[in-house]
């Protein structure tokens, strides 16, 4: 059991497989927090195959082949990972979840049931177009829809799922940041469509804690959401002025207890480059505060000691490096999410690396030539178990 614990995914899965007492070993580890399994990079490359994803072990310094199931994986856009999970956006602007180490995948209710989004269909009765309309929680006047061909709709309305484990029913709920102005809408798995929750808009990021939906908006304001009940119960922690240019913010678990609030700054950056140029969006630092217990007070943090950071369409992570001794202590590893560069400019460089939090230096993540940019590369923290199992249903 000890030898076990000490594999990287791939090996681990490939020992469970070769005989009944191995077997066991890897099923009792396979239970909740039983297997410590460091972030991998997911990422896509031509030489794979159109429907197989690689995933890059940081304590190997190396990537193992993955095939997953259909749609090709490199014609879906990929909006996050969160809890092992892969939220994904097919041709039609479909969403699903898939586990990519044991390729479980559920679909998550149409587009069509969100609040903003209308099915048009031809003379047939066959979905070919869809309608979004600019509907948000503050409307006061009248904009006229845009129309999207199928596969053109997931480029303009999603932005970054999230996949949570509710306790109190022992299922899963997700939730969606999507335009018009990065608003909010989640579902539970079974739900057969979106739950809006209006009115605020221009969202980050989200985590769930002791059944309260926490989400942080490119405003600075922090919200929290009761959604355990019928009628949803919005409130207001707080609210902090930004000190610098900053488009993202995320909100982070610390392993201690605490709300982290991090701002991702851009001071290298030109979105309106000479003929010939092309755009480009670097991180160049990372600003940290922990909020009070009280939730009225945000403090700043200049050093995560032995902590580690993973930011980007990931699921907001802060480890312990002790824990993980392959990672770097006070390093943020980071992908990007800026969605220009995830669904617009598909080709463009991707603004990713490990950014070190005392002098703000970086170094490269991988090799660009090896990942390739669409579907853009993602964090993910490898799941042995299926859904039915993580839910308690076998």
């Amino acid at each position: 059991m000890g030898i076990f614990a000490t594999l990287e995914i791939p090996d681990f899965v490939r020992a469970g497989a070769v005989c009944r007492s191995w077997r066991s070993a890897y099923t009792s580890l396979r239970s909740p927090g039983q297997y410590k399994l460091s972030p991998c990079l997911l990422h896509t490359s031509e030489s794979a195959g159109d429907s197989s994803a690689c995933l890059y072990s940081l304590t190997e310094r190396r990537s193992y082949k993955l095939t997953l199931p259909e749609p090709p994986i490199r014609s879906r856009c990929l909006i996050r990972s969160s809890h092992g999970w892969l939220v994904t956006v097919d041709e039609r602007s479909e969403m699903h979840l898939v586990n990519p180490i044991t390729c479980e995948q559920i679909a998550l209710p149409s587009v069509i049931t969100l609040e903003q989004v209308k099915p048009i269909f031809d003379e047939y009765g066959v979905l070919h177009k869809y309608e979004l309309s600019w509907l948000t929680g503050t409307t006061t006047r009248y904009i006229s829809p845009l129309i999207f061909a199928l596969d053109k709709l997931r480029d303009e309305l999603h932005y970054k799922a999230f996949v949570f484990p509710d306790t109190s029913t022992g299922s899963y709920i997700v939730v969606l940041i999507h335009n018009p102005m990065r608003q909010l809408s989640f579902a539970r798995l079974g739900d057969d469509k979106w739950t809006w929750l209006p009115p605020h808009d221009l969202y980050c990021d989200c985590i769930y804690k002791d059944g309260l939906l926490y989400a942080v908006s490119k405003r600075g304001e922090l919200h929290t959401f009761d959604i355990s009940g019928p009628v949803v119960a919005m409130n207001m922690v707080i609210s902090i002025p930004r000190k610098d240019y900053c488009e993202y913010l995320y909100i982070v678990q610390a392993p201690w207890g605490d709300l982290l609030l991090i701002w991702r700054i851009f001071e290298d950056f030109n979105l309106e480059p000479d003929p010939g140029a092309s755009v480009f969006w670097n991180t160049t630092k990372f600003r940290i505060y922990e909020l009070e217990a009280s939730g009225s007070k945000l403090k700043e943090i200049n050093c995560l000691r032995d902590h580690v950071l993973f930011l980007g369409h990931n699921e907001s992570l802060c480890l312990s490096a002790e824990q993980y001794p392959s990672l770097r202590a006070n390093h943020a590893y980071f992908t990007d999410d800026n969605m220009l560069w995830t669904l617009g400019f598909k080709n463009n460089h991707r603004d990713m690396g490990i950014l070190n939090l005392d002098d703000n230096s970086k170094e490269e993540l991988v090799s660009s030539q090896l990942c390739s940019n669409f579907s853009a590369p993602i964090w993910i923290t490898p799941d042995l178990r299926n859904m039915n199992l993580a839910s308690g249903a076998a």
